[in-house]
């Protein structure tokens, strides 16, 4: 805002203008020098406290602004804070003092957090705010008795929006615990209790699941083998054009770049005395399994650089994946051969999970293909699960990826000290999950079996809670950034002079300024008087 738009009585000055810079005092103490010396003094740096020390640089109350570090172009996130007492301070925060009668701390906090840092904050790699740059910075001063204020009513505000944001981050918190207690009876067949009653004719003994599920696999793993017999090889087939019709020998399919023939099923290690201990006891008709026996083998993503002009095909990538679904809105696209294309296809009923990522949070999280999304590639960040569709169904997979259970087995192979979890495709093989026979995952998801007989679908009782609580969760998550934005909101109002009304009785800033600068020249005029020796 320039100084024809600002208020009556307030002036625009530089930062230099209105706060006292005391970077002198800073001084960077390593983090194993920092362990030799712990005390009780905090110790500071760019965006808050990062440790503790057994002395201290400063001492009073500070504006700390950072210089490298900071989210500056971030607009929701502060990039100053304020600081009292004893405490030392490092090289990436600058240390300030808003000038005693011109401009208190908190009003300085304020502006610095509403400040637009373009122009002022460079750096290709990380942005640094040297301070020269931060001398120029624009603060719009009001009266002393406005500023005060604009502080009080800045803090009224913000305290009303703290507790708005911790009853939504709490009632966030209890949506997840109910949502683990409804996945932890959903797995157990807890919820299915009264169906397995009134249905004896639709279970059968868990022996016989466990048969049924090894014959499926079998079946599946020739039925690849019939169709890659099939199916012609590398030299007949340029980019999914077959060119002849010759006799194709079968050995030659995969030998040179050609559609690899399928693997046998792998055989996974049985589940182990301890392991089984640990779990929760299972309903007649139940078993515990390691996800490899439920899907085919995993494939991982291509590795081919993608971007965001719309040239090829649309690929999936981590940021695509969100509460469960494919959200297509952050595309990247990519050119693909048929043979690529034919490797990275994508059918309705596979699950994406996230293999890679510096959130263990985010390893194994998952998303369903639904039709819409089937002429979407993926990335290499991703793996791509097809479960075996006679045996379990994609939703209730997707789900029990969600649950306590899992959740705890793929943090515990993920964990990293690199700073990058990951977890690769035999590690996901071996969770351990638990399976009843299709008829009761379909009567747990409450879904119909269509392509068996024809009936219409109806919405599922789990699937049907957990698209709720995702929407719950979504609203809170929307409150909680638009709380940000408010909070933004109200310091954009309170700096351009619109939060509080103006007093026409205030002594203006300039006038404020004029008389402070008069007593300084008097008191720097002053004659120094000196001591007579006797």
């Amino acid at each position: 805002m320039d100084e024809m738009n600002l208020p009556q009585g307030w002036v625009c000055l530089t930062l230099e203008d209105v706060a006292d810079i005391y970077d002198n005092l800073r001084e960077p103490v390593n983090s194993t020098e920092r362990a030799k010396r712990r005390g009780p003094y905090p110790y500071y740096g760019a965006t808050g406290q990062v440790g503790w020390i057994n002395d201290y640089r400063q001492e009073g109350e500070f504006v700390l602004l950072g210089e490298d570090g900071a989210p500056f172009f971030d607009w929701v996130k502060d990039k100053a804070y304020l600081v009292s007492g004893k405490c030392w301070v490092n090289n990436h925060a600058h240390v300030l003092k808003g000038k005693e009668g011109v401009c208190s701390n908190r009003y300085l906090l304020y502006a610095l957090n509403q400040t637009d840092y373009r122009g002022y904050a460079n750096g290709t790699t990380r942005l640094k705010l040297t301070q020269s740059a931060m001398r120029r910075i624009p603060i719009n001063l009001a009266p002393t008795k406005e500023q005060h204020r604009i502080v009080t009513k800045i803090e009224e505000l913000f305290s009303e929006l703290d507790k708005g944001i911790e009853s939504l981050k709490t009632a966030q918190a209890q949506l997840k615990v109910y949502r683990q207690v409804l996945l932890k009876h959903a797995f157990e067949g807890k919820l299915t209790v009264q169906w397995r009653k009134e249905n004896k004719d639709k279970l059968e003994p868990t022996e016989t699941l466990l048969k049924r599920i090894e014959q499926e696999r079998e079946q599946r793993y020739h039925q690849q083998l019939t169709e890659w017999n099939k199916s012609p090889s590398i030299p007949l087939l340029q980019r999914g054009k077959l060119t002849s019709t010759a006799s194709i020998p079968p050995l030659e399919k995969g030998e040179r770049g050609g559609i690899p023939k399928p693997k046998l099923p792998k055989t996974l290690p049985p589940l182990t005395a301890e392991e089984l201990a640990e779990l929760p006891e299972l309903p007649e008709g139940w078993a515990y399994l390691r996800v490899g026996t439920l899907i085919e083998e995993p494939v991982y993503g291509t590795a081919k650089k993608c971007d965001y002009e719309p040239n090829g095909l649309g690929v999936l990538r981590i940021p695509n994946i969100v509460l469960g679904k494919i959200d297509a809105t952050d595309l990247k696209y990519a050119k693909f051969d048929d043979e690529e294309i034919s490797a990275y296809k994508l059918k309705a009923g596979d699950i994406l999970t996230i293999r890679s990522n510096g959130s263990v949070s985010l390893v194994g999280r998952c998303a369903l293909i639904y039709s819409k999304d089937t002429d979407y590639l993926y990335a290499g960040y991703l793996i791509r699960l097809r479960p075996l569709h006679h045996i379990v169904n994609s939703v209730y997979l997707l789900n029990i990826f969600s649950s306590h259970l899992v959740r705890k087995q793929i943090e515990q192979k993920a964990k990293s000290t690199s700073g990058v979890n990951n977890i690769n495709s035999g590690e996901l093989q071996s969770l351990i999950v638990s399976i009843c026979n299709i008829n009761e995952q379909n009567q747990i998801l409450k879904v119909s079996i269509c392509n068996i007989n024809e009936q219409n679908q109806i919405r599922a009782e789990i699937e049907l809670y957990l698209s709720e609580t995702d929407q719950l969760d979504q609203t809170i998550t929307t409150a909680l950034q638009q709380a940000e934005t408010l909070r933004q909101a109200i310091l954009k109002k309170a700096f351009s002079g619109q939060l509080v009304p103006q007093d026409p009785n205030d002594e203006p800033a300039s006038e404020l300024l004029a008389r402070i600068a008069a007593e300084k020249a008097i008191r720097d005029n002053k004659p120094k008087t000196t001591r007579t020796r006797t």
